[in-house]
């Protein structure tokens, strides 16, 4: 059975059921844009399920047509005068980004974004950050940052091209296109493209990851991550750290009687 996180508010949703946590985007009117009221729930809740041992793989979603809109257009240019210095604009920037998607894609835990349609601006660098995304036939990204005349934020320019090189990512970027469910696909900007409803098939994905072995595969997180910033020799000695502590596992040692005994292990985190 379901139960619910308290995010804090309504415009962000938490559940859990057999060890997946599911976050929704829950401002369905402005295509779950982002803003001072969600943003800030998200990078809280992702403390709290990081810290949850229940709580073995992240799915991220958005109630709706769409994901996520990236930034409250409507909002910019609004509001007081601001009068902090460029320094302190960037700084402030740097942090948000920092306890957000570098917070999302070094999570220690698997993270899934489940695309029912619209991927855009820095709702698109969310999405990247996540380890694997699942589109429906209604999933786009546009990174949407030119017609608003800003650069890029979140992380979505790195990700796009460690996904699809750096002549493609500046193609998107430069023109601010859609990109399409297929050809998303092609680019490996998704893992799969679902035809109905995404979450059937992105729950179905993360139950089968979290019956996994969640200190491997946390092990298996880091050394891919790893592996697209070191080199090679620093990426064997890191395997080897994490392979040598993993072995010492609970976990480990069911997995080798269940291959014995031929049955399915069952893992714990221990």
């Amino acid at each position: 059975m379901a139960r619910a996180v308290d995010t804090g508010t309504d415009q962000l949703l938490c559940e859990v059921e057999d060890h997946v946590a599911t976050v929704s985007f829950n401002r369905p009117d402005v295509r779950n844009a982002l803003g001072d009221i969600v943003t800030p729930a998200l990078r809280e809740i992702l403390l709290v399920l990081e810290a949850d041992s229940d709580v073995r793989v992240i799915i991220l979603t958005g109630v709706g047509k769409a994901f996520c809109a990236g930034g409250d257009i409507k909002g910019m240019g609004g509001g007081a005068p601001d009068t902090r210095s460029v320094d302190e604009k960037i700084r402030e920037l740097q942090h948000r980004q920092q306890t957000l998607t570098l917070r999302l894609f070094e999570l220690p835990k698997p993270t899934i974004a489940a695309l029912p349609g619209a991927v855009a601006g820095a709702g698109m660098s969310i999405a990247l950050a996540c380890d694997i995304r699942i589109g429906s036939e209604k999933a786009f990204y546009a990174p949407g940052f030119g017609a608003v005349g800003l650069s890029g934020d979140y992380g979505g320019s790195w990700q796009l091209t460690q996904l699809v090189g750096p002549a493609k990512a500046k193609e998107i970027y430069f023109t601010g296109r859609r990109v399409q469910a297929d050809e998303a696909l092609s680019l490996g900007l998704l893992n799969e493209l679902v035809e109905g409803d995404v979450m059937t098939r992105t729950r179905e994905l993360a139950r089968q990851i979290a019956n996994g072995p969640p200190q491997a595969i946390s092990y298996m997180k880091q050394n891919i991550n790893r592996a697209a910033q070191a080199d090679f020799k620093t990426c064997l000695d890191w395997e080897a750290d994490r392979l040598v502590r993993v072995a010492q596992t609970v976990d480990h040692k069911e997995a080798v009687r269940a291959f014995v005994e031929k049955r399915a292990p069952v893992f714990k985190g221990t």
